[in-house]
């Protein structure tokens, strides 16, 4: 090998540099292990509400420590910032998927426009949505140009004030469209900044935002997050900041008296009628019919001193001040109903006719809401948005209240200026409405208010007021964002995942570890050295790269353990046959080494390049997976070609100092070995033919069991205290939702529960409904005194019962998913064909391939359609299953190569073997290398199976049954076919010749 010392420096430097990357992790994880002990020496478990005042006393622990110097310049606040990320199945939090209105952009792009032409394309274009796979703005358009004579350029649609530098009345259809498109990108991309600015603010260590292509889709991932409702609240908060002066409450006390009176006499007219017809409909003798007229007429009288407005009042507002009256809670949408009825607005004369109701803001301990009246007009348009606000900080008044102190632009001061000044003239006040709530409406007793500096007090806490502070300094969002998948994890379920996946890992290092020391001696020693190298340098990688480690992460670098050997194993394998021809040590080595890198480099390549799909189509732990593979690969063929050798090399240049590749049980085992493959190649067709006919057949008769990933619907992981019947809990929940399945998740006290329930209206109040439901339903099976906030997921704390994992997946989401999985499968299928066609010269070996991958993912398929019914564990249908498929695909491809690449060798070295004698003999050469690196990779991956946790206990058995597969058809199915096709045009070439001759 040359130029080995430049190999040893960069190796070692290498080493160094992913040594100190991961020396962040160690630090920090060291630092938590003393504020945690810190924490349980402070707060003794007899204390109430133990485990939130040790996170409390660990966090001030971290904080009052987080600059010191521990390690060369080394802090725990800069080891934090550097640490290996960790994903949402390992840290716990939150991720969701934010859709952001286009159609609400739409609307404000246009003026809120009330143009028929308009409103009926929006319509269309949300029913199209349901079914479709274009982005809204496509269907928009498209249901536009269905319009006959629409024109997007109208004063009434695009071509109004605001627009009118860009669109104007004479433009087309199609000119126009391009700027709608800018200005809608535009518009995502502020939302984008928006969410960034409020998530940095947050203060979540290693969040991740993304925007996902041009669907107006943003990925948000907040490891570690724990407060889950208030993460929701803000990442869905439009942040509507509007100033509107109020009417004083005597203002509307004559509308009160006129409004109640007019719908007490509504409820008398009302009951009348209903009596009446109760006296016409029944069939009945004079003295019912009196006792029936009777009793309408007590109704009447009772309903006539009844006070339907005055009854639900609270009390009434003070002389003066901006609250017309505080009602009940739970009656505030009667209110609200009685006062939108188009009798009750018609008692409004003069400007009240503009007149916005609006309710005060309340916390869980208030139980009535004050209602305000704002002072509208005929544009229905504030006089000062939030939008003049330059910046924003939470602060505390005068007598110590949490306050929001606020700055405005030049423009905004102005009119703040008009504004205060009104109010004080009239002695009137200023409503500060934040998403249609009044947060407060105070009074203005100094003057105008100039400068644009401003305050904002009401009745909430330090948090709601950072959080406020947050939302109105980063600005408002351009539209409503609505959660159209989400996917929260308890730091329970979190910690067991980890601990879940280091014993797996353990104990597949151990088991791959000593297989090689028992196979190949001295020189299996040396592969393991390469091997902890290997994942020195993936960790390192990681680190360094600021990747996120999930647990499909987990099992990818696994994985590659068992992968990772296979090129020293076909190095090692090649090096005993120079061995068996006679060759001198030396020589051996350096040709086994030679002959194994065309080989090892076409394996890793196909793998490599599934790998990269899954990391360009995947998403979240999916794209986990994929970065761990692609990075497991790079240094696998590093450590196998170059480290090895390193060791090896020192007997290739030393003939006194022998190295066996094998031990005195594994010398001469499957040496010699002369079987006839191809001979029973059409016993295998047959025999793989009904292995895809009952696949197949259970595919269209039995299906799948399609995830909430692929259908959409909402999942959740409920853990109890004790073992639960799956069957009887599934009769309450069908009670509760309608819909749903209940199957046991692991142990018999935890179940997963999906139901599609609602699963196409959006919004926290729908999720929130949900959640209740469940609880109501789930509600007996828990231990008693056991409350809503103690069961729902992302409390603080690690808890024993309650949702420990839920998943929300939309239906548009859903169908955008399947559709990107499919392409996933085809694209890989596409890209490998073309890769062996043009690495092999022939479309025999492509099409061989190919068939053999084709058969073996409908084999799993089929397998997994055959046994969801009654296995023990989840076997849905989801992204991490599309991983499995794709990995699956590479690894039989990884097989399938390895073969190729030695029946290519054959055909060059034997010209005058027939092909089916070259085939067999390159088959049999092979057979070692098969055996050696399927046994190895299938003990990795029951590792994981049996000790890697029950979230990817589903994912390693498609990837077991997968391997299993794969080794079958790389023999047994893509030769074959490889041979036959050969055969075939070889049979065509002598009959045309024939033809030629005669």
């Amino acid at each position: 090998m040359q130029n080995k010392g430049i190999i040893k420096v960069f190796a070692i430097l290498f080493a160094l540099v992913c040594i100190y990357q991961l020396s962040f992790t160690f630090i920090a994880g060291n630092i938590e292990g003393d504020a945690e002990e810190f924490a349980q020496q402070e707060v003794p478990e007899s204390v109430d509400g133990y485990i939130t005042a040790r996170e409390r006393a660990e966090q001030r622990y971290l904080d009052s420590i987080g600059n010191e110097e521990v390690f060369l310049g080394i802090t725990y606040n800069s080891a934090k910032e550097k640490e290996l990320n960790k994903g949402l199945d390992l840290k716990g939090g939150i991720n969701v998927i934010l859709q952001i209105s286009v159609k609400d952009i739409l609307r404000e792009l246009a003026n809120n426009s009330k143009d028929p032409a308009f409103n009926q394309a929006l319509l269309r274009a949300d029913e199209a949505q349901k079914t479709s796979q274009e982005n809204y703005l496509d269907l928009f358009f498209e249901a536009f140009e269905e319009i006959p004579d629409a024109r997007l350029a109208s004063p009434d649609i695009f071509a109004n004030r605001n627009l009118s530098d860009e669109i104007n009345f004479e433009m087309t259809n199609e000119e126009v469209k391009p700027i709608i498109r800018r200005k809608i990108d535009e518009s995502i991309v502020s939302a984008f900044e928006v969410l960034r600015k409020r998530i940095d603010k947050f203060g979540v260590t290693q969040p991740n935002i993304q925007r996902l292509g041009s669907s107006g889709r943003i990925l948000v991932e907040l490891p570690g997050a724990k407060e889950i409702q208030r993460v929701q609240d803000l990442l869905q908060s439009t942040a509507q900041l509007e100033f509107w002066h109020v009417y004083k409450s005597n203002e509307f006390q004559n509308f009160f008296v006129q409004a109640n009176n007019l719908l007490k006499q509504i409820e008398v007219e009302e009951t009348a009628e209903t009596a009446e017809a109760d006296v016409d409909t029944a069939q009945a003798g004079q003295d019912e019919i009196d006792a029936l007229l009777e009793s309408a007429s007590d109704t009447a009288q009772v309903a006539e001193q009844n006070n339907p407005l005055f009854d639900l009042m609270a009390s009434p507002g003070f002389q003066g001040g901006p609250v017309l009256a505080t009602f009940n809670i739970a009656d505030t949408a009667k209110v609200r109903q009685y006062l939108n009825m188009p009798q009750v607005r018609n008692l409004l004369e003069g400007e009240q006719r503009y007149t916005k109701f609006v309710w005060g803001i309340t916390d869980e301990d208030d139980a009535v809401a004050a209602l305000y009246a704002l002072k509208g007009n005929r544009q229905n348009e504030p006089p000062l948005s939030g939008s003049v606000i330059t910046d924003a900080t939470q602060a505390y008044d005068q007598v110590g209240r949490v306050a929001v102190t606020m700055q405005m632009n030049g423009k905004g001061a102005k009119t703040w200026e008009e504004m205060t000044g009104y109010a004080f003239e009239n002695q009137s006040q200023i409503a500060i409405v934040l998403d249609n709530v009044v947060y407060s409406a105070p009074g203005v007793s100094t003057g105008p208010i100039s400068g644009g500096r401003s305050e904002i007090t009401g009745d909430f806490s330090i948090t709601e007021g950072q959080d406020l502070a947050n939302v109105l300094r980063a600005g408002k969002l351009p539209a409503s964002a609505d959660i159209v998948q989400s996917e929260i994890v308890g730091p329970s379920l979190g910690q067991e995942a980890i601990d879940s996946g280091i014993m797996s890992f353990a104990i597949a290092l151990i088991l791959v570890l000593l297989w090689m020391i028992f196979y190949y001696g001295k020189a299996g020693i040396f592969a393991d050295i390469a091997l902890v190298v290997n994942i020195l340098f993936i960790f390192g990688v990681l680190a360094g790269l600021g990747a996120v480690l999930t647990l499909p992460g987990i099992a990818g670098i696994v994985l590659t353990i068992g992968m990772s050997v296979d090129a020293n194993v076909l190095i090692f394998e090649r090096i005993r046959e120079e061995y068996a021809k006679g060759k001198v040590q030396k020589d051996a080595i350096r040709d086994g080494f030679s002959n194994a890198l065309s080989s090892i480099l076409d394996a890793n390549i196909t793998t490599g390049l599934t790998a990269l799909i899954l990391l360009v189509l995947g998403t979240g732990p999916i794209k986990g997976f994929a970065t761990t593979l692609l990075i497991g690969i790079a240094t696998s063929l590093f450590t196998a070609i170059f480290i090895t050798r390193l060791f090896i090399d020192n007997y290739a240049k030393n003939p006194n100092k022998s190295l066996e590749f094998s031990t005195g049980v594994t010398k001469n085992l499957f040496s010699g070995l002369s079987i006839k493959f191809l001979q029973k190649r059409k016993t295998f067709y047959v025999v793989s033919g009904i292995f895809l006919l009952v696949s197949l057949g259970s595919l269209f008769t039995q299906g799948l069991n399609q995830g909430v990933d692929f259908v959409g619907g909402r999942s959740y992981t409920v853990r109890f205290d004790k073992a639960v019947n799956p069957t009887e809990l599934e009769d309450e929940l069908v009670t509760e939702f309608g819909s749903a399945s209940a199957k046991t998740f692991g142990a018999a006290n935890q179940i997963k529960i999906t139901t599609k329930y609602k699963v196409e209206e959006e919004g926290s109040e729908v999720d929130e409904e949900i959640t209740q439901k469940l609880f109501a339903a789930v509600q007996s099976y828990l231990p008693e005194g056991t409350t809503y906030e103690d069961f729902t997921v992302g409390g603080e704390g690690e808890r024993e019962i309650g949702i420990m994992q839920s998943i929300k997946v939309g239906p548009s989401i859903a169908d955008d998913i399947k559709q990107a999985s499919i392409w996933a499968v085809l694209g890989s299928l596409l890209v490998i064909f073309l890769y062996i066609l043009l690495r092999f010269r022939k479309y025999q070996f492509s099409l061989g391939a190919v068939v053999a991958v084709i058969h073996d993912v409908l084999i799993v398929l089929g397998v997994f359609s055959l046994t969801y019914k009654f296995m023990p564990f989840n076997m849905e249908i989801d992204q991490a299953f599309i991983a499995a498929i794709l990995t699956v695909v590479g690894y039989s491809l990884n097989d399938t190569v390895v073969i190729f690449d030695r029946i290519r060798e054959f055909f060059n070295e034997h010209p005058s073997w027939t092909k089916k004698d070259a085939i067999n003999a390159a088959i049999n050469s092979t057979v070692s290398r098969t055996i050696n690196t399927s046994l190895t990779t299938l003990v990795v991956l029951l590792a994981i199976f049996i000790f890697g946790g029950e979230s990817i206990r589903g994912f390693m058995f498609a990837l077991i049954v997968g391997v299993i597969v794969g080794t079958y058809s790389s023999i047994f199915i893509a030769t074959p076919i490889t041979y036959d096709t050969f055969n075939k045009e070889t049979k065509k070439r002598k009959l045309k010749q024939k033809e030629t001759v005669e």
